[in-house]
């Protein structure tokens, strides 16, 4: 839209169905969002508009809501989805606080995309051969393109906690600030955008794939929660004495009922398993443990006001109004319904069936499908809009052969 229109406040519409909108651009039936696939309204956030400080030319950015013409909130917008829990939570005289670890690669343009990405050359005229993890200074070679970053962080109020140099190559993550769940999922998002764009600038190429490169750890977007009282901040997973309090137990209990049922929620895409099925740290489970990396639900250590629960199952590919809102809604399921948790496991364990997770996307498809409580949760037309996008992505994969299928298959009898 030109300034002078939006300035003007002359409303944008799209299509209702582009919620649906699947990542090839193809769309299911319309049935799944309206036979007529009439409009909505994008009503800016005021707070969410930005001026874009990489772009040579001047131009802003507005995250917005989707609501229908009528003036109610779309139930096919996740931004929506993740307003709607957060309410839930405030008439409870609660509020959900949360940060998002999120995990990315750089690399070199990849032009063919039968080849594999390969690492950028750096200013000392080499690719970076993996040895770098957690180096000070281990991005020494993209520090332009890391500069540009941190200003344009800057310039959209994007506060940053850590930037480090993850286990794989030219692998990184960000920490971002613990704050309110929707202005995290919209940070995460303008992050993200912001990345994508700088690296253009620079000849790189960031890739927010689950699992981008073979025998090489994935990316993850690790959301850390913890619950307030509205008016007090005091936080309610721990008591006066600093223990557990059982709001603790059952948001824990919470995860876990929804954690196999809201697996496709976290894990979107057909990629998002190889991540998932060779772990590094990457845990396909519903156990919970105090600070073991191979649980799906840690509680790091820390002091008794910053007890939190961190969600280590979805990707960086996942969508963050999406995972957010899945995980706090069953975090609120477990407290409304005072659902104990299972005991938690420390050191090396073996996943009980009952806390196993479907392990491709079409067994999460299945289960999210068969799900009432996402239904109860999320509205029976934004589960059956998601899944029927979300399976012509894999009937799309599945209409592909595959190198190694070629190359293992071909010969044998």
């Amino acid at each position: 839209m030109t300034a002078e229109g939006f300035l003007e406040g002359r409303r944008l519409q799209m299509a209702r169905g582009v919620l649906l909108q699947c990542i090839m651009g193809g769309y299911p039936p319309a049935r799944f969002y309206g036979s007529d696939d009439g409009d909505l309204a994008l009503v800016p956030d005021p707070a969410q508009i930005h001026r874009l400080p990489w772009s040579t030319q001047p131009r802003a950015l507005a995250i917005c809501d989707a609501d229908e013409l009528t003036g109610e909130v779309s139930c096919l917008s996740t931004r929506s989805q993740l307003k709607a829990v957060i309410a839930r939570y405030a008439a409870l005289g609660l509020a959900p606080v949360v940060a998002t670890e999120l995990e990315f690669f750089v690399f070199a343009p990849n032009t063919d995309p039968t080849q594999p990405f390969q690492p950028p050359v750096g200013l000392d005229g080499r690719r970076e051969d993996g040895h770098s993890a957690f180096s000070v200074s281990s991005n020494n070679g993209l520090r332009p393109f890391f500069s540009e970053v941190y200003e344009c962080m800057a310039a959209l109020g994007l506060p940053r906690d850590t930037f480090m140099h993850e286990m794989g190559v030219t692998q990184f993550e960000i920490n971002l600030l613990h704050g309110d769940p929707l202005l995290l999922a919209d940070q995460t998002l303008l992050f993200k955008h912001l990345l994508k764009e700088v690296a253009l600038k620079h000849g790189l190429t960031v890739v927010c794939m689950a699992k981008p490169l073979a025998h090489t750890p994935g990316s993850s977007m690790h959301i850390h929660q913890s619950i307030v009282e509205i008016g007090s901040g005091r936080n309610v997973f721990s008591d006066a004495a600093g223990e557990p309090t059982a709001t603790f137990r059952h948001f824990i209990g919470g995860q876990q009922a929804g954690m196999a049922d809201f697996t496709a929620l976290f894990a979107p895409n057909v990629n998002s398993y190889q991540r998932l099925c060779h772990p590094f740290a990457s845990p396909n489970n519903a156990c919970w443990s105090h600070d073991n990396r191979a649980a799906g639900l840690r509680i790091p250590a820390s002091s008794p006001a910053a007890r939190r629960v961190e969600n280590r199952l979805p990707g960086a590919d996942a969508n963050p109004y999406l995972a957010i809102a899945a995980s706090l809604a069953a975090g609120l399921y477990g407290i409304e319904n005072q659902l104990e948790p299972s005991e938690a496991i420390q050191g090396e364990f073996e996943v009980p069936d009952n806390l196993s997770l479907p392990c491709t996307l079409h067994a999460a498809l299945e289960r999210l499908k068969r799900s009432q409580l996402a239904k109860e949760l999320f509205g029976k037309e934004f589960i059956e809009g998601y899944v029927a996008s979300k399976t012509m992505e894999l009937t799309s994969f599945f209409d592909e052969i595959t190198p190694w299928e070629r190359r293992v298959l071909a010969a044998q009898a």
